[in-house]
């Protein structure tokens, strides 16, 4: 025997507040739709047809491990770009030192160790 899906037909009024309670944060977009028996992507539709969302404008649901996960891999960013600067510093204390080195001894230090590293 076949299940007939209970079809509910909801006021606009009943949606302009469910999607107010959610801009709010008094509801979660999955509450909605497990107490009134409607699915996400319903509720999306209500959001973008009611919510006080400008056109162009998206909706970014994150749970709370991938917001944590973002977290951290922006701390890991951070980090990366600490360490890269670090070494451009060191980069251009060394270019520097030979640079000088070069002008007091008069000889190019940089074609001189490249090509004693040739002969190698």
């Amino acid at each position: 025997m076949k299940k007939f899906r209970t079809v509910r037909t909801f006021s606009d009024a009943f949606k302009r507040e469910k999607v107010e309670l959610i801009s709010l944060g008094k509801l979660k977009i999955a509450e909605v739709s497990k107490i009134y028996g409607v699915s996400k992507s319903a509720v999306y539709v209500w959001i973008q047809k009611y919510g006080k969302i400008a056109p162009g404008e998206r909706i970014v649901v994150e749970k709370v491990s991938e917001a944590a996960k973002t977290l951290e891999l922006q701390k890991k960013i951070a980090e990366l770009e600490r360490v890269i600067g670090r070494q451009q510093v060191k980069i251009e204390y060394q270019d520097a030192v030979i640079d000088i080195g070069s002008e007091l001894l008069g000889v190019d230090l940089e074609k001189k160790y490249d090509s004693q590293q040739s002969k190698e």
